[in-house]
């Protein structure tokens, strides 16, 4: 689940996959555009990320003119199954997303407050090496300030879950205090609310103080508060299912991040566990947008936790066009324009869902191969082609 320092799309997808690395239109009176009408550079770039390595990829588009889908590539590399647009995928980090909506609800029902710390609804569970419950807000777990050690950059858990060694392991069942354990085994990044790294850890506490709270498993809250209400039908919460829901194809990987004359691996089936409130979710294009265009548009949240939501911090020098508020991140495209929303990765699968502050024109897209191609492209093709 590691950063690649670049954009938005980049940035978050990496951060899902390695340590510093996880079909129904809209509304009834939308229109599938199948051709590449309007659409032609997006289309270009799909393409182009497969002549990069990808072997497939999966984008959608929702605007004024309707719904747009874009394919190029292969599902299933065996059978040359070609991409769909109702194919579901897994999400990875986008599951930070309705993670952080579910504490904002919490927050807006006056049964937390973000600056509540980790300490009082979770005590003892942050602390070892440096890490302190008792000086790290639920605010900071939400944008990334929290210091917080990210397990998934644990040399022995990279080897173990995204090196070879995921072949032997893949159906291992993770806890989240075992998660925990692995980022208290380490330092600190830094002190709380001083500098901002993108730790997994982060959204496995906040999913754990979400139990705590309601007295219900973190999923079922998600499920409750935003799947059903908004009836994201291909969108799920696996648990420690390791199989895909259907309609889905393969994902790929290399097991060898950047290394795309390595083996090829069939890394479809795995444990979800391993990434949790960090990124276990499953979805499709269009759920992902109905979601994303909801909540900016206000329908998830009120006027105070939206304030909240979109109340955004710099995310380094390396990304200086980006900005990280509590599950959501904006980003300056070079064009002018400003696109929020988040991406994710996960073994094999590279997501992105992004829209515009005003929630009318939005993107969902997925690749299905970890060791190529930059999906940024397709998002810069979109909203500035």
């Amino acid at each position: 689940m590691a950063i690649r320092k670049t954009a938005l799309t980049a940035a978050i997808v990496a951060a899902a996959l390695a340590s510093t690395a996880f079909t129904v239109p809209a509304a009834a009176t939308d229109r599938t555009d199948r051709s590449t009408g309007g659409h032609e550079r997006t289309q270009a770039a799909v393409e182009a990320l497969v002549r990069e390595g990808v072997p497939g990829v999966l984008a959608q588009a929702q605007g004024r003119d309707g719904v747009w889908n874009g394919t190029a590539g292969v599902a299933d590399r065996d059978t040359g199954r070609e991409r769909h647009p109702n194919d579901r995928y897994r999400v990875g980090s986008i599951t930070k997303t309705f993670v952080a909506t579910v504490v904002l609800q919490l927050e807006a029902e006056g049964r937390l407050d973000l600056d509540d710390t980790v300490e009082q609804w979770l005590p003892g569970v942050v602390r070892g090496n440096g890490h302190d419950g008792r000086k790290i807000t639920l605010r900071q777990l939400l944008n990334h300030t929290s210091g917080i050690s990210n397990y998934t950059a644990d040399a022995e858990f990279q080897q173990r879950v995204f090196g070879t060694g995921f072949l032997e392991h893949r159906y291992d069942t993770w806890t989240p205090r075992q998660l925990v354990g692995i980022a208290m085994g380490h330092r600190p990044d830094f002190a709380p609310g001083t500098d901002w790294a993108y730790s997994n850890t982060n959204y496995i506490v906040a999913g754990m103080v979400i139990e705590k709270v309601t007295g219900r498993p973190y999923g079922k809250e998600i499920e409750r508060r935003i799947v059903k209400p908004l009836k994201l039908r291909a969108t799920s919460l696996p648990g420690t299912d390791a199989r895909m829901p259907k309609p889905s194809g393969r994902a790929y990987s290399t097991l060898t991040p950047g290394q795309g004359e390595a083996p090829i691996h069939d890394v479809t089936e795995l444990n979800p566990s391993l990434a949790w409130a960090a990124g276990e979710m499953v979805s499709d294009s269009a759920d992902l947008q109905r979601f994303v265009r909801a909540l900016l548009k206000g329908k998830l949240l009120p006027p105070a936790q939206m304030k909240e939501l979109t109340t955004t911090v710099p995310v380094g020098e390396e990304m200086p066009s980006a900005r990280y508020g509590l599950g959501v991140m904006v980003e300056k495209l070079s064009c002018g324009k400003e696109v929020w929303g988040h991406g994710g990765g996960i073994h094999g699968s590279g997501s992105n869902m992004v829209a515009t502050r005003d929630g009318r024109h939005s993107l969902a897209l997925n690749v299905n191969g970890d060791w190529a191609g930059d999906t940024q492209k397709i998002v810069e093709a979109e909203f500035c082609g």
